[in-house]
């Protein structure tokens, strides 16, 4: 039994796999299909003590600052659901799914691993979207919503696959941007890397 480490872009955690020899690396694509499909098949072929996702992510939490590494302990699917009249409701409030059937709790995706008991690093809560948006209306609704830490592409899929096949997962974030901001020279994407895999390489070496 070995460890997993994911990625949606080989960009994202370059560095560790020219240092990696402890790991199995799985480079997915970038949201929530190619996520759900290409991890789904990793795990039916072959067992793991512990599945890592890690990437950047965009921050709603001015709190949290740039090029910073956090821990995702809930995720949840951000714009599924039914928008109607200007209101978005989740499929939970609709009554399409209980917001407490598996592998759901309280309509969020919840890592209940142990690391979360005594965590090295920040933990947040996250929310997952198909479309990565500046449109400042949408974002405020998003936050009144689901009040979320961060944002990815991947890590409600991520949550959803490995709590399905009741795998130990964690996954590890470092904040290129504010959410909303499209302007790559305000990101601080170069540092955000560095961290996120000083962080990956450590986690790694604890679970071997």
């Amino acid at each position: 039994m070995k460890i997993l480490v994911i990625a949606a872009t080989e960009f994202e955690i370059e560095p560790f796999i020219k240092e990696n020899n402890s790991a199995d690396i799985l480079i997915m694509g970038i949201g929530i299909p190619q996520t759900i499909f290409n991890l789904s098949k990793k795990l039916f072929e072959k067992k793991y003590k512990l599945v890592v996702q890690a990437g950047i992510a965009g921050t709603f939490n001015d709190k949290i600052a740039k090029s910073s590494v956090v821990m995702v302990s809930k995720d949840t699917f951000g714009d599924i659901g039914i928008n109607e009249n200007g209101k978005f409701s989740t499929l939970f409030e609709k009554n399409f799914i209980e917001e407490n059937d598996f592998p759901y709790h309280k309509g969020w995706l919840v890592n209940t691993h142990p690391y979360f008991l005594k965590p090295d690093l920040p933990v947040v809560k996250a929310i997952t979207v198909n479309t990565v948006t500046d449109n400042t209306f949408q974002i405020k609704k998003q936050i009144e919503k689901f009040n979320p830490d961060i944002e990815s592409m991947e890590g409600a899929a991520f949550h959803y696959v490995c709590l399905r096949q009741k795998i130990n997962f964690l996954q590890l974030r470092s904040i290129s941007n504010e959410v909303g901001e499209r302007d790559k020279n305000k990101w601080d994407i170069k540092n955000a890397i560095v961290n996120l895999n000083i962080e990956l390489k450590k986690l790694v070496q604890n679970f071997i």
